[in-house]
């Protein structure tokens, strides 16, 4: 046999020396040497059975992000009715200089509330003072977060759409001005599900003077299943009530007991009734918090110089500081989204100052300053601030010019938000207001660019992260956000 015989190859030949692999000659050798692949599809396909087996009975078990996250959790700190920029983080030296006069033609027109036509401009009694490194300006209302700023990044050329506190709300929260859609909490907690099997995924803490315009539908699953709805916690030092065993009834006769509900509903259980799925999960959720919760909610064994750092134990701090420092102990379990407001029930309780600008933010402020910059700081030196997001803000500002004198009415079309932590570059500002604080003018971010944002650090892309739902597959931020890429 001829060597060079095309028809039967010498061993030299099939060896290809440019791509350093031996060419195959039979169909059993090729399967011997493919055998590995085939049994790495194989354990995939497993894998995926298996997953989607694990999400069928427990929707919040824990997901793969579309892209790596820089944050595991968030925890928005919600001043709810609306905080005034130029009394906090958007200093207007100009406002002061045109106090009680008419707004000059050339900063263009505003629709408001209750304001009138020929009101006229009130500047700020508030100082600003540069902080750290940065040199950002802080207003004196906020002096514990001004020593936190190189850790923040102040947006102060935020907008949204509406001037009326519920459908701000749910813009917010939702990206619509209108109830029904998942807020964003749900929609991080059906991306990425939870990190914790004992605890809620998503908790919203109220504020203890009463509900806001919005109502709980602000901070709701929507069209989304019932898994992804928040638990709302009550004030106070019991946020969850009944977690306590009844007298005589040990822990494991509550397990034999949640069993026989668990076997009774996965005897009628329909695989698409996401609802009687939710409830399931539910009660297995209420027995783990018996175990896991109580030690959650007990404060006492924090030391006193952590509770000092929050302020929690004194007035005027007491309550939103425990409600902050419990943000920090969840966050810390596992839970995926924490929201804590401040501000609640009638108009001046929240940061809502139609009449007195000055009484309102100066008493709102000082029940949060502290346990902001508590939170900050005890995060950061725990090490929890680089997977903690941290975003500051409400559904609107204040406007320049006056309400009834001394007030400021809701202002839509520029005002400041900040985030810290979970990869966000701190100790820079953001685009800016016009000289009076009227319009966002330079680099204007719209809610659904800081919907955008949240995702993007929580590894979640926009336009993936979506759900059917009336013939379309909805998102967060209903048309395309732009990512607020100068603080990522």
């Amino acid at each position: 046999m001829s060597t060079s015989d095309p028809a039967h190859p010498s061993h030299s030949q099939l060896l290809d020396s440019s791509r350093h692999f031996r060419l195959l000659r039979t169909r059993r050798e090729f399967i011997g040497n493919a055998f590995c692949g085939f049994g790495s599809l194989a354990l995939a396909s497993l894998l995926r059975e298996q997953r989607a087996c694990a999400d069928a009975l427990n929707p919040l078990s824990a997901k793969l992000s579309h892209q790596p996250p820089k944050a595991t959790s968030v925890i928005f700190l919600f001043m709810a009715g609306g905080p005034s920029h130029i009394e906090t983080f958007d200093p207007k030296p100009l406002l002061n200089n045109l106090n009680g006069q008419t707004r000059p033609s050339e900063f263009g027109e505003a629709k408001y509330q209750f304001i009138k036509p020929d009101a006229k401009l009130l500047g700020t009694k508030r100082t600003f003072q540069k902080y750290g490194q940065s040199g950002i300006e802080v207003s004196d209302l906020f002096p514990h977060v001004g020593q936190c700023i190189d850790d923040i990044a102040v947006i102060r050329s935020c907008y949204g759409d509406m001037v009326v506190h519920s459908a701000a709300q749910y813009e917010l929260f939702s990206g619509r001005i209108i109830p029904g859609f998942p807020s964003m909490g749900s929609w991080i907690t059906y991306g990425l599900g939870s990190e914790s099997e004992s605890l809620p995924a998503y908790v919203v803490m109220p504020d203890p003077d009463g509900a806001l315009e919005a109502g709980q539908p602000m901070y709701a699953n929507g069209f989304l299943p019932a898994s992804y709805q928040p638990t709302m916690f009550r004030p106070g030092n019991k946020p969850v009530l009944n977690l306590d065993l009844p007298a005589g009834i040990s822990l494991a006769q509550r397990r034999k007991t949640i069993d026989l509900i668990r076997n009774l509903n996965e005897a009628v259980l329909d695989a698409d009734d996401p609802e009687l799925n939710a409830r399931i999960n539910t009660y297995d959720l209420a027995f783990k918090m018996q175990t896991e919760a109580p030690s959650v909610f007990d404060l006492s064994s924090e030391p006193q110089e952590t509770l000092d750092l929050y302020g929690a134990g004194s007035e005027p701090t007491q309550d939103y500081g425990r409600r902050c420092l419990l943000a920090r102990r969840l966050v810390e379990k596992g839970v995926r989204f924490v929201c804590v407001v401040s501000g609640g029930g009638p108009g001046n309780k929240q940061w809502d100052a139609h009449d007195n600008i000055e009484e309102n933010h100066l008493r709102m402020a000082s029940e949060t300053d502290k346990p902001i910059a508590g939170l900050l700081k005890d995060l950061k030196r725990r090490g929890l601030l680089d997977s903690t997001l941290v975003v500051w803000g409400g559904e609107f500002g204040r406007s320049p010019e006056a309400q009834t004198g001394k007030g400021r009415d809701h202002h839509n079309l520029g005002f400041t938000m900040w985030m810290a932590g979970g990869g966000i570059r701190g100790g820079q500002v953001v685009g800016a207001t016009d000289d009076i604080g009227l319009r966002a003018t330079i680099e204007p971010y719209h809610f659904r660019d800081l919907h955008t944002t949240i995702l993007h650090q929580m590894g979640l892309d926009q336009d993936l992260l979506n759900y059917p739902h009336l013939g379309r597959n909805e998102r967060l931020t209903l048309i395309q956000g732009n990512l607020i890429r100068q603080i990522i």
